[in-house]
Parts: structure tokens; C-alpha cells; sequence
């Protein structure tokens, strides 16, 4: 079961599809009729999955002090950050690290992570409401609905589940609406500068091809110790003593992810520095000297980058295969409802249209006659080669239903009242069309993360923070 827990407890995007990750397949450019779905699309952290089996005998977590409620533990510029934020963050996250069999880091480095990742969450939600950002009602129940659909539940089920992990569906509701906020936030100082061009896709391309790895992926996880800008060389010797110790630590067989939450000043610390799958060509450019010749279980020597000191482990490899995906060639006549003819005087027309292509009539010379999508019916209703997914639901449920040479009953989307025809089905190799459209998003993605790490130190540093977890 995919849901999100508290919005401290989501792992800060490092894989983002706002920046144009990871994409199925290239983008088809559809007719102005829309068949393609436009839903708004957000970008949401990794989903945290709970074990839905019955719990197994609590494991031993370490007692921390509780501190006093309501009391301010952060200031961040004009927010305040509370005890009782702090410690309902502090136990999901223990929740979470428990769930994924983590081992639980001392408390002091815990705290100090999960507070400051409130304090940036705090930080980015000012410039949202600095700049009117905001996700209404209709945005946020939209992308309920999707995780329910996605985990294969009810609305209704998808809240008695969240209950019974004890999650309070409000909260849940007001923590994903402050996530989705962030994304916004996040693609308008961001992702909305970041461009890829047909040059540098062609070059990265030719790389991977000639070193034979374009179709390796390698499963990473990372540490930063970082170190702060116009850093004196005093403070860049201490940063340097501290990652060769946490280098040691490693290669003597301490747990990457433990040491991870609890010294990583990256931006996936939380969740034990996983960065996850990434090809040659997500992978930042410092990185890949190591990473070419890193066997899985390896970890790499230090990695010196203007923001601090590097430490990446490889998790796991894995290669890749051709991508072959189903496609259905179709056409289709579309009439809309207007001003002048209601919604029900276009279904009396369409059925009789209907009637008429089912006596024999030519489909291409009705759908010349009579669509109302002028594109496609200029070519006879011809859609073309058609992917899973191009089309709204109803369309494609309509689709699928059909065998090649059949024409349906009357479909109603928002667009209109559709007749459709499967002309033929395929099975077709769109590795090429994959490959390229899959560089072009890593290329994005890497960009984006290295923007978005200057991006956020900046915004940190530049901001006032005051920690008072000392005096509490």
C-alpha cells in the first residue's frame, strides 16, 4: 500500500519527474480534441509503503526525551517550529526506520536531521505563500484519488487504512497538500530553468553507446559531509577528518544506512542516503569515474566537490532490455455538444451515424463528413499507432474493448459523443524512441538535482534559523 506520511517523514525529491524523470515512453503530441489526459501533474516524493501483515514482535527502539509540549524548538525567518511537530515527526520516522528493518541512529543525530529537514520544508512553504502558491481542495482530493486508484482501493478504504496505521486522515490530508506545495515551489525556482537540448541528448547518446553501459543501471546510495561556502580551509580540514572517518567506519562493516541518517548532510539522509536506480547518464558528472569501476558492495574512496565530501556505495546492478510496448492503430468520428445543440441532440446523431457506418457505410468519408476533430478528420478519423495510457479512460476502456475491424457503440468523454474503430494492433519496438526520450529526462533529472541542492543550501544559509532544541 503506497501512502505518505508526515510531511517531515517524505524523503526530499531527488528522482523528480517534474524535472522530466523517467518517462515510459516518448510523448505523443495528439490532435487539439485532447485524447491525450492532461490531469495536473505533481511531483510527490518516493512513496513510503508500511508492512500491511501482521506486525511482528516490536523490535527495541532507543527512549529519547520527550520535550515540553508546544514549546518553539526552531525559528526559520518568520515560522516557528514546535515541540510537538518535532517529536510526531521524530516517531514516524522511527515508525518508518523500524518498518525497513533500519537500525535507528542515537537520538541527538536524529533530532538534528529531522528538525532541519522541518526547517527547510518551513523555509520553502514561506516562498510559497510569499508567492500565492497554493493546492486547493479540488488539486488535493484529485491526487487522493489517484494513490487510492494506483493501490487498488476506494477512497473510503484507502482512509480506513491509513487509520488503521495511525495516521489521522486529516493530517495526512493537510501533510500531502504542504508536499505537493513544495513541488510547486520547487519547479518554479527550479525545474521551469532547466533545459535540454536535442545536442546534448545526441552527445550523451554517443557516450553510452561507445562505452557499451547505456543500458546498465546502478542501485546507489550516498553520503555528503558538507561544507559551507567560502569555507576557510580550516573548516574544509575538519570536513575532510570527519568523511575519512565515516569512510573507515564503512569499510570496517558499519551500516551504510545507519551512519547515513545519522551524519549524511545530503538531501536523502532520512531514508539512509538511497538515492536509488540510476543510469550512467542521472548519475552527476563527479561520480562517474568511481561508479564505472565500483563492483556492487563497494564503496568509494572520498569524492571532493565544491559542496563537501562524497560517499557513494553500489547497492545493486542491474541491464536492461529491448522496449517493446502494445500499440492499437484507430480512428474515430467525434461530435460536441454546443450552444446550439445539447448534449442529447449530439447522441441522437451519433447513434444515427452509428446506424449508418454499421450498414456499410465508409467510415473515413463520415469522419470527413461530420468530426468535429478537424485534425483527425481530415485524415478519415485517423488516429494512428496509439500507446496504453494517450488517450482519456473511457476512450481507451472503449479501445481495449474492440477487436481489430470493429466499430463501437457510442462513447462519451469530455470532449464529446465518439464512434471508434481498431484498424490493427502491434506489438512495436520503441527502444530507439525510449532510449532517447529516456537520456533527454536523465539529463533533465541531473541537472535538476544539482540545482536544487545549490538551490536549498542557499536558500538556508540566506534565511535566519535559530535552533533552541539547547535550552528546551
Amino acid at each position: 500500500m503506497k501512502y505518505f506520511p508526515s510531511l517531515c517523514c517524505l524523503p526530499v525529491l531527488f528522482l523528480v519527474s517534474i524535472a522530466g524523470a523517467e518517462e515510459e515512453a516518448p510523448e505523443i503530441t495528439l490532435d487539439p480534441s485532447g485524447y491525450r489526459s492532461n490531469q495536473p501533474e505533481f511531483v510527490v516524493a518516493p512513496d513510503f509503503v508500511p508492512d500491511l501483515t501482521p506486525d511482528p514482535a516490536p523490535r527495541s527502539v532507543q527512549q529519547h526525551p520527550q520535550y515540553p509540549l508546544n514549546r518553539i524548538v526552531a525559528i526559520a525567518n518568520n515560522d516557528v517550529i514546535l515541540s510537538s511537530e518535532l517529536e510526531d515527526s521524530m516517531n514516524q520516522i522511527v515508525k518508518q526506520l523500524n518498518e525497513k528493518g533500519t537500525p535507528i541512529p542515537e537520538h541527538a543525530a536524529l533530532v538534528k536531521q529531522v528538525l532541519e529537514r522541518l526547517v527547510v520544508d518551513s523555509l520553502q512553504l514561506q516562498i510559497a505563500s510569499d508567492n500565492g502558491i497554493t493546492i486547493n481542495d479540488s488539486m488535493l482530493n484529485s491526487e487522493i484519488q489517484d494513490l487510492a486508484r494506483e493501490n487498488g482501493v476506494s477512497v473510503t478504504e484507502f482512509r480506513d487504512i491509513l487509520g488503521r496505521d495511525g495516521y489521522s486522515y486529516s493530517k495526512f490530508r493537510e501533510d500531502l497538500r504542504k508536499q505537493l506545495i513544495i513541488s510547486q515551489v520547487r519547479r518554479q525556482m527550479v525545474a521551469s530553468r532547466i533545459k535540454v537540448s536535442d545536442q546534448e541528448v545526441d552527445n550523451l547518446l554517443a557516450t553510452l553507446k561507445a562505452s557499451g553501459q547505456s543500458d546498465i543501471e546502478y542501485h546507489l546510495s550516498h553520503i555528503l559531509v558538507a561544507i559551507p561556502e567560502a569555507a576557510t580551509p580550516e573548516e574544509t580540514r575538519t570536513a575532510e577528518q570527519h568523511a575519512d572517518d565515516i569512510l573507515e567506519r564503512l569499510r570496517s562493516g558499519k551500516n551504510f544506512a545507519e551512519i547515513a541518517i545519522a551524519e549524511s548532510d545530503g538531501q536523502t539522509a532520512l531514508e539512509g542516503g538511497d538515492i536509488g536506480w540510476r543510469s550512467l547518464g542521472q548519475i552527476p558528472s563527479l561520480f562517474l569515474d568511481s561508479v564505472k569501476t565500483m563492483q556492487v558492495g563497494d564503496v568509494s574512496d572520498l569524492i571532493r566537490s565544491a559542496g563537501g565530501f562524497h560517499i557513494i556505495k553500489m547497492q545493486d546492478k542491474r541491464g536492461d532490455e529491448r522496449h517493446m510496448v502494445e500499440q492499437t492503430r484507430a480512428r474515430h468520428i467525434l461530435l460536441k455538444p454546443d450552444t446550439v445543440n445539447t448534449d442529447e441532440d449530439v447522441q441522437v446523431r451519433i447513434q444515427q451515424l452509428e446506424i449508418r457506418l454499421r450498414g456499410g457505410e465508409d467510415f473515413a468519408t463520415l469522419a470527413r463528413a461530420n468530426s468535429q476533430d478537424t485534425l483527425s478528420a481530415a485524415k478519415g478519423g485517423s488516429l494512428g499507432w496509439l500507446n496504453k495510457g494517450d488517450t482519456v479512460p473511457a476512450f481507451e476502456e472503449a479501445l481495449e474493448g474492440l477487436a481489430p475491424g470493429e466499430i463501437s457503440t457510442p462513447v462519451k468523454t469530455q470532449f464529446g459523443w465518439h464512434l471508434v474503430q481498431v484498424q490493427e494492433r502491434r506489438s512495436h519496438d520503441s527502444t530507439e524512441d525510449y532510449e532517447r526520450s529516456k537520456v533527454k529526462n536523465l539529463i533533465r533529472t541531473r541537472k535538476y538535482d544539482e540545482e536544487l541542492f545549490l538551490w536549498l543550501r542557499r536558500l538556508r544559509d540566506e534565511s535566519y534559523v535559530e535552533n533552541r532544541i539547547e535550552e528546551l
